[in-house]
């Protein structure tokens, strides 16, 4: 064999490895065809003849185990060596529940040889399993994405609102429509937790649909009005749900199912996602056209281009409440002002996240903040005592 930087060259009749020889590397076969045997007993057994495309010697590099086959090259062959940290690096960061299963597959596959191979034990000592920790959170996780998808067929998922009051006029004005998750067993699990893995898979999708219909059912009760506007609900939704064409006319169906005015509905980005600014753009676009508003969700959290911002038409900037909080700097402060004055300028509206005090709420009505939202105007709640607010 002759090898360059990049790629292995293997002469026909060459062995590229033996059963029982560490795990240096793993190979991209680029041409030729490579034979892959294991031993058994004094006779040898074919397990496949590998081509153009495929990989080699992966596992034993993912499990850091010994070969646990023969390759050898049926005609000259050019392979491209893959180093393991390429590997371990990629399976380090990988979904834990993906890591878990591709570990628990390869030690079916190691036990599965083993006894081809006539050995009452696998190849290797160290036959691989799940780590301790992996395995747990992997199977933690799917555990819990079976008992979402049950509480969401059986309507145990449930919807609260948290006021937002117009500062100057001392009303409440809408709501943020925020999901909550009691487990029988586990009590309530975080909506950090729950939705992130709903956002993992395509659960995200009905979960969002059923939160829009508990929205849509709770305005149908919210009948009052501040300065001549129904009262709103705010509802975030994810990327996963952004890449769906056809979220808009779900939305717009459920809302007139509702016998609802589709300005009754605010529709909230993470600003995490207007990185993609010709896809937000054209569906606020759309949703201007249908009647609904859009707010800009946790603006200033780290992501905001503001020579971007200027062509995203959103009707309200959320202010995250790491600024509310540290409103006493005054440097903090100097930016709060600016960043209202910066909302009025583009003809937004502007929500205070995280009030807790009412020196800052009444330091917000002093710069001429549109509305403030947090524990001091009212926690996450109940549709019925929603409904006493307004």
């Amino acid at each position: 064999m002759s090898a360059t930087s990049f790629r292995v060259d293997v002469p026909a009749g060459s062995v590229l490895f033996h059963q029982g020889d560490a795990p240096t590397s793993a190979f991209l076969l680029e041409t030729g065809s490579i034979e892959v045997t294991t031993a058994q007993g004094a006779n040898s057994r074919r397990l496949g003849v590998l081509g153009p495309g495929d990989l080699l010697g992966e596992m034993a590099v993912l499990d850091d185990s010994p070969r646990t086959a023969t390759a050898r090259a049926l005609s000259d062959c050019v392979l491209m060596p893959i180093d393991r940290k390429q590997f371990a690096e990629r399976l380090d960061s990988a979904d834990p529940v993906v890591r878990a299963l591709l570990l628990s597959q390869i030690s079916r596959y190691r036990s599965a040889l083993a006894q081809l191979s006539g050995q009452s034990e696998p190849l290797s000592s160290a036959v691989p399993t799940p780590r301790t920790n992996d395995a747990l959170l992997a199977m933690d996780k799917i555990r819990l994405e079976s008992h979402l998808r049950e509480a969401l067929d059986k309507g145990d998922l449930e919807v609260r609102l948290q006021p937002i009051l117009d500062i100057e006029r001392n009303r409440i004005a809408g709501f943020e429509a925020l999901t909550r998750w009691t487990h029988p067993e586990r009590g309530p699990v975080s909506p950090a937790e729950f939705i992130a893995l709903a956002e993992e898979t395509s659960l995200i999708v009905p979960v969002g649909d059923y939160v829009l219909d508990q929205v849509c059912g709770a305005l149908q009760h919210l009948r009052g009005r501040v300065n001549g506007e129904p009262v709103f609900v705010a509802l975030n939704v994810s990327g996963r749900q952004l890449d769906d064409a056809a979220l808009l006319d779900r939305f717009l169906t459920v809302v007139h199912a509702h016998g609802l005015k589709p300005a009754q509905l605010k529709i909230e980005i993470t600003e995490s996602l207007v990185l993609n600014y010709e896809q937000v753009a054209g569906i606020i676009a759309r949703c201007h056209a249908a009647g609904l508003k859009v707010a800009l969700d946790d603006f200033g959290t780290g992501y905001s281009n503001l020579g971007h911002l200027h062509k995203l038409e959103f009707d309200t900037l959320k202010m995250d409440q790491g600024f509310v909080r540290q409103m006493h700097e005054p440097r903090c402060l100097a930016i709060v002002r600016a960043v209202v004055a910066m909302a009025h300028s583009l003809g937004c509206d502007i929500v205070a996240e995280g009030v807790e005090t009412p020196e800052q709420l009444q330091a917000l009505g002093a710069l001429g903040c549109t509305y403030a939202q947090g524990y001091l105007i009212g926690k996450p709640m109940l549709l019925e005592d929603a409904i006493a607010l307004v």
